[in-house]
């Protein structure tokens, strides 16, 4: 067992892997000798796994996992908090935008009694379109999900033994890590670190991406999305009614004119419109819950280093 553990998910990494490993270990050793780094390589296609190799090889608290194939990285993270075995366990990037000298610091704050302390972000080294396409996410989010969750919170947190042992309980296929660990609700504090630029490259997260991870996370944490649409019904159909007696008793009174083609057809379309878009919202649900029905592994392991398969004879 370990005192702390760090789980870290990769892709492509491979330029900033020894520098992460330097200050992590130097962060680390001013708390414990007694820790672990667990690296989880998702098919980046660079060398980050030989690398990650090299340094298990050097220093048997490194350990590290190869997926099949690109899963993801909240699904790395769930790797990680698998196979970690730490009273402690610190979740980061592996950019160095979260900078590991700011462990100290949460470890610090979560022996004041917390079971989560989340790390702040102040001042975020990203592209400013990126800021507002992050503000704009986490503000619908919250929204059609239900939960207030902050944007400048990343996955940067440490968390105690207890609270990731109930994770590791939620095994649903949509994996947002945030949104998972608030809904358990654990006694929760946060200071602020400073966010400091990519060492290396550019983040991996395309629109297309965040979109995709925006709808899957919204779709797994609320059904919020069918109670509006139940509403957008209602509401269309009692306008529709008010504006049917409108015309009922204007042709009663005035007799009835002939009513317009283009109106009509613009009609039938923005109705279908909504019904299609109804319809679609309920076969995405659907599609989800098939998907939950199979009950297929999260991830699928191809790789594991000589000191986590070591580490595993031992427990």
């Amino acid at each position: 067992m370990s005192l702390i553990s760090v789980v870290i998910p990769v892709y492509k990494a491979e330029g900033c892997l020894h520098e992460l490993y330097r200050r992590l270990k130097a962060s680390l050793e001013t708390i414990t000798f007694n820790f672990e780094i667990i690296f989880i390589e998702d098919c980046g296609g660079d060398r980050s796994w030989e690398i990650i190799e090299e340094m298990a090889a050097q220093d048997k608290r490194v350990k590290g996992l190869q997926f099949s194939r690109n899963f993801g990285q909240h699904y790395g993270i769930t790797a990680g908090l698998d196979y970690c075995d730490g009273d402690w366990v610190v979740v980061m990037d592996c950019d160095l935008q979260d900078q590991p000298e700011e462990i100290t610091r949460l470890y610090a704050k979560a022996l004041e009694g917390y079971d989560v302390v989340l790390a702040l972000r102040g001042v975020r080294q990203h592209h400013p379109l990126k800021l507002l396409a992050s503000w704009f996410f986490y503000r619908i989010f919250s929204y059609l999900a239900d939960i207030r969750y902050d944007g400048d919170i990343g996955n940067f947190r440490i968390m105690s033994r207890k609270v990731v042992s109930n994770v590791l309980r939620m095994r649903e296929q949509l994996r947002f890590f945030g949104g998972l660990i608030q809904w358990l609700g654990f006694p929760t504090a946060r200071i602020e670190v400073k966010h400091a630029e990519r060492l290396e490259g550019k983040s991996t997260y395309t629109i297309k991406k965040l979109w995709k991870l925006a709808t899957e996370t919204i779709i797994a944490y609320s059904d919020k999305p069918l109670r509006l649409a139940v509403r957008v019904g209602f509401l269309m159909a009692f306008f529709s009614f008010c504006y049917g007696s409108y015309i009922l008793g204007r042709a009663l009174l005035y007799g009835s004119p002939v009513p317009g083609w283009n109106s009509m057809i613009v009609s039938l379309y923005f109705i279908g419109g909504i019904i299609i878009s109804i319809l679609g919202i309920i076969g995405i649900y659907l599609g989800k819950t098939f998907d939950e029905s199979k009950k297929r592994p999260l991830y699928v392991i191809n790789k594991v280093t000589t000191s986590l398969v070591k580490s595993e004879v031992l427990r």
